[in-house]
């Protein structure tokens, strides 16, 4: 088992922190993953896959196993569907292209999410109207304890709105190492309806999107909306949307009648929170090298140098700011890591 010592992190998060693990070790298959798991005489072990939904605020006395197992095959088919089983290492976007080329359906909403795919069930990632829920019918997981493999169905993964089993009861119990994905052949499901998609449809002159149509419009419409983090450090969306009861968004309407909002249950009510941050006047902010992005109030940024306690420092302002004005208290996405 090859494990290196003092390695920077820098290239395996997207926020570009400089922070440094004590001890390092890559994992490319799942007996180096099962031997690494049973390592002695060394410190506490952390998980680390695509580095896309971190903060890592200092450098971390740990053992710190890089997941990089590889693979994506079918393992069912029908005459509509395909069921594929996609190893925990694969690039998230990578693996959306490989599906759209197959013409398989599913994917095209969840386009350009940084990150691995191990990590998707963990914060349940989704955008443009559709979650992994929606397509998720299993995972793999080796029980960090027992070093044997589980099998999570849907239902075993508990999941919530960027929330599942793995982030609160099973957290740090378990390593994914697969998912496996219902994805459609030919009757495509096309889901239009949530943010700009369908106005960018419509400016290209689309009028009977193919699932490849919506992925290039949810990849442009990302692009302009949110920072490369190969040239500005980022995790993507930093806060979760807040969701509020039928009660709190009467009484938040009645104060702030043109604030935009989804319903997404009968007593359910999502505010987007890059429009709160917003309007508290914090976007394109800089304070040193971090800051709020000039395009999207829900992205943080690493200008260049900011430490990761930069970011939470600027994180907590921009919370206390939002509840000043508010009333409304935002919370991270991201898993802050210290």
């Amino acid at each position: 088992m090859d494990v290196q010592t003092d390695v920077s992190l820098k290239p395996y998060n997207t926020f570009g922190i400089d922070a440094r693990a004590r001890f390092f070790c890559e994992i490319d298959s799942l007996k180096k993953l099962k031997e690494a798991l049973q390592l002695s005489g060394y410190p506490e072990k952390f998980i680390l896959s695509g580095g896309s939904n971190i903060l890592i605020t200092g450098d971390l006395n740990k053992l710190v196993l890089h997941i990089g197992l590889k693979g994506i095959e079918i393992v069912e088919e029908s005459q509509k569907e395909v069921w594929i089983k996609v190893m925990a290492g694969e690039n998230w976007h990578q693996m959306v292209l490989w599906a759209l080329d197959q013409n398989y359906g599913g994917l095209e909403n969840l386009s350009l999410i940084p990150g691995n795919a191990g990590t998707a069930p963990i914060q349940n990632i989704g955008a443009y109207g559709v979650e992994l829920k929606d397509i998720l019918t299993s995972c793999e997981a080796m029980e960090v304890e027992s070093k044997k493999i589980k099998i999570f169905t849907n239902e075993d993964c508990h999941f919530g709105y960027r929330d599942s089993y793995f982030k609160n009861e099973g957290k740090g119990k378990y390593v994914i190492t697969s998912i496996t994905l219902k994805l459609t052949k030919n009757t495509h499901k096309i889901n239009t309806n949530y943010g700009d998609i369908e106005a960018e449809l419509q400016a290209k002159g689309i009028s009977d999107p193919t699932i490849k149509d919506i992925s290039n419009v949810v990849v442009s419409i990302r692009q302009k909306k949110l920072p490369d983090p190969c040239k500005i450090g980022n995790s993507g969306s930093f806060f979760k949307n807040p969701v509020l009861s039928a009660s709190e968004f009467l009484t938040f309407t009645k104060n702030h009648p043109h604030a935009p909002f989804y319903k997404i249950a009968e007593d359910c009510y999502k505010i987007p929170a890059g429009w709160l941050i917003e309007q508290c006047g914090l976007k394109g902010k800089r304070f040193g090298d971090a800051g709020v992005h000039k395009n999207q109030a829900l992205v943080l940024v690493n200008y260049g140098h900011a430490t990761g306690k930069d970011i939470i420092n600027m994180a907590e302002r921009v919370v206390e700011q939002v509840r000043q004005k508010f009333g409304i208290t935002i919370s991270p996405e991201v898993n802050i890591i210290s």
